[in-house]
């Protein structure tokens, strides 16, 4: 997963929103997978949380790749905006699931990656702002 989310942001800053929204896509999809492998309660909704906001970066990046297609201009898109409230939706989840679970995660010894994606969560909503804000799309 992490390698994934890696690759993403490597991607996005290379320019390409479409191979960034593409691997976090998939970051989304091995944390689907792993947390339909897990028992306990705690690692379940890490992992769910880990989902929710690799689906909220890919929802963001998708957004990004259409305004560029669509030439960049303000204000965007219908597509566009709604992208990005499901990117916002994604985010809100993530932030739910992933809220107070340092103390639950020291039992399966995932408190400090869930401490980083709690804190990962928190830069996404400030992105999400800017990004609405530069699309100038109603909230």
């Amino acid at each position: 997963m992490e390698r994934l989310q890696s690759r993403a942001e490597e991607l996005i800053a290379n320019g390409d929103a479409d191979g960034a929204a593409m691997s976090s896509g998939k970051a989304a999809l091995m944390a689907s997978q792993l947390a339909a492998r897990q028992q306990n309660q705690a690692d379940i909704r890490f992992y769910r949380g880990a989902e929710a906001l690799f689906r909220a970066q890919e929802h963001a990046y998708r957004a990004l790749a259409l305004y560029q297609r669509a030439g960049g201009q303000p204000p965007a898109s219908s597509g566009v905006c709604g992208t990005m409230r499901l990117a916002r939706h994604a985010l809100r989840n993530a932030m739910e699931l992933l809220a107070d679970q340092a103390p639950a995660s020291v039992e399966s010894g995932r408190a400090g990656q869930a401490q980083r994606l709690y804190a990962g969560a928190e830069n996404w909503g400030k992105t999400i702002d800017g990004l609405d804000g530069d699309f100038q799309c109603r909230q």
